[in-house]
């Protein structure tokens, strides 16, 4: 008799609070009840889903999936198979398509229960009431959220079809270990497509919503299999699956560890990809709003990597890099010398252990590379490679304003060289001859040639520059553009790792457009090229 009377006292109080629940809405629910809502079909009323962005290479392969704390992937409602559906619906709202916004029979069925237990123990919320709960209310379960989370259900279900409804629901809901909506479930416990699960897959996955943690099969595997059960017996009883079949999809093993079809973005190529996004303003005003469209937004980013080329960099930084326990590593990177797209890159011993991106990041001395920027701009000054120096060793070497003062280079293993052509000078690598010869031609226009042809750090405007000093130093991805501008007949193309960004409605965000500029006469590009190849063909190269 006293849960008799307790049931009516709590069902009198519940049904006077009723009108008093708008008063305690949510800003973000308030915002939707005052909204104008026009479509009944859509799910426009409510805030987008945040969903996965796939980031490409150049042949369409996957580079790696890019979300926040909630890793999804919306699919239609004709994607998912109606016994998926249906497993759903049986577990947590059989009645779905005969009720509405709220089952008075289910909330009273849930309230007695609660009653006669003291607590809470049922939920009673249709389908419609946990899309509310779980897009527009907090998790915390009392008789205020219930009230809050009917009259939502209520205004929803005037504003969106049931199959709307329903379609929302199915990518919203949590079925643990990071996998939000039924694509993703799919993916993380059974490495499938959302289209191919079976019905007893659906039965695992409609035991999940209840209590993700709980039942999860790769922790709780006993739990996890009773409830499994229990779902099959529960479309066995509704008519939705013959007692056979469900009979054999009791015999099948749970997953026992889960899935990850997609990469994580651990490597330096997509992590510069990633950099260049959360600074790049068309994807927003704010940081805020950068970091909602990369991991939040669906977005397809396509990039320039060639996975071919990839594979090739790495077996060559692996196999040429003697192994020396860690004191020295490399760098590669390979640039498209007619657009500028970098094809390739490895920043490194590997993301996992050094997540400093030496090709991008890693500023060195360039030392005698740097040499090709005194010789193209002694050639644009009317020198030929003909043309002799002295190389003699040592050298002194004026250096007002520098440290020190004079500056005295010495040649490789002190080799005297005496007077040689430039060509010469270049093959053998003679420093005290272009040091003379940056004297000559002026440090200011050799700086001003290297920043032409795609060196973006300061550069310490000295003669020492000659050999590749500076305190700021030069990366490898800008010395690789700036060789690339040799390959174009002396054109530079500014180097660039995405193609194209887009978003979930299939409308570009972000296109490159490699344009590039010519910064030195293509006869110079060609001399400087032939003098080049005889560094490899005779000399240190």
């Amino acid at each position: 008799m006293r849960i008799v009377v307790r049931f009516v006292v709590v069902l009198v109080l519940a049904g006077l609070g009723l009108a008093a629940g708008v008063a305690f809405l949510t800003p973000a629910a308030g915002a939707f009840l005052s909204a104008n809502h026009t479509s009944h079909d859509r799910i426009a009323e409510l805030e987008p889903l945040a969903q996965r962005s796939i980031v490409y290479a150049r042949d369409g392969s996957i580079l790696a999936s890019l979300h926040a704390e909630q890793d999804r992937q919306p699919v239609r409602l004709a994607r998912v198979p109606k016994h998926v559906v249906q497993a759903i619906l049986d577990v947590e709202d059989y009645r779905f398509f005969h009720h509405g916004a709220v089952d008075v029979r289910s909330t009273l069925r849930a309230l007695y229960a609660n009653v006669h237990s003291g607590g809470i123990e049922q939920g009673g919320s249709t389908i419609t009431q946990q899309l509310v709960k779980n897009t527009l209310l907090t998790s915390k379960r009392d008789a205020g959220r219930k009230l809050k989370e009917a009259i939502l259900a209520i205004r929803l279900a005037n504003h969106m079809s049931k199959r709307a409804i329903l379609e929302r629901y199915l990518n919203t809901v949590y079925f643990g270990n990071g996998a939000y909506g039924v694509q993703a479930a799919a993916e993380r416990y059974f490495g499938k497509d959302v289209g191919t699960l079976t019905p007893g897959d659906a039965a695992l996955l409609a035991g999940l919503i209840r209590n993700p943690a709980g039942y999860d099969p790769f922790v709780h595997a006993n739990l996890a299999r009773d409830r499994r059960d229990f779902a099959l017996r529960r479309m066995v009883r509704l008519g939705d699956l013959t007692s056979d079949a469900a009979r054999r999809y009791t015999l099948e093993a749970l997953p026992s560890q889960p899935f990850h079809l997609l990469p994580t973005p651990q490597n330096y190529f997509v992590e510069e990809v990633k950099q260049q996004l959360l600074q790049d303003r068309r994807l927003g005003d704010t940081p805020t709003a950068r970091y909602n469209a990369v991991f939040k937004g669906g977005l397809g980013i396509h990039t320039t990597l060639d996975p071919t080329y990839q594979r090739i960099a790495e077996e060559k930084v692996s196999t040429l890099l003697p192994d020396t326990h860690g004191r020295f590593t490399a760098a590669l990177v390979s640039v498209d010398a007619h657009t500028g797209a970098v094809r390739a890159l490895v920043g490194g011993p590997g993301f996992e252990q050094a997540k400093y991106d030496l090709a991008t990041q890693g500023h060195r001395q360039a030392g005698s590379s740097f040499k090709m920027f005194t010789l193209v701009t002694a050639l644009l000054d009317g020198h030929s490679p003909k043309d002799t120096i002295s190389g003699q060793s040592p050298c002194r070497i004026p250096n007002p304003g520098g440290t020190p003062n004079p500056w005295r280079p010495t040649n490789f293993e002190g080799e005297a060289a005496g007077v040689i052509s430039l060509t010469d000078a270049t093959v053998k690598s003679v420093n005290c001859a272009y040091a003379r010869l940056a004297v000559i031609i002026g440090v200011n226009q050799i700086a001003d040639i290297a920043e032409q042809m795609g060196i973006t750090t300061h550069l310490d405007r000295v003669p020492a520059m000659t050999l590749g000093a500076s305190q700021s130093g030069v990366s490898p991805l800008q010395m690789a553009s700036a060789y690339a501008t040799l390959a174009d007949d002396g054109v530079h193309h500014k180097p660039y790792f995405i193609e194209s960004v887009v978003g979930p409605d299939h409308k570009t965000i972000v296109r490159a457009r490699p344009e590039g500029d010519r910064v030195i006469p293509s006869q110079i590009a060609r001399m400087t090229t032939s003098v080049l190849q005889q560094v490899v063909q005779r000399g240190t190269g």
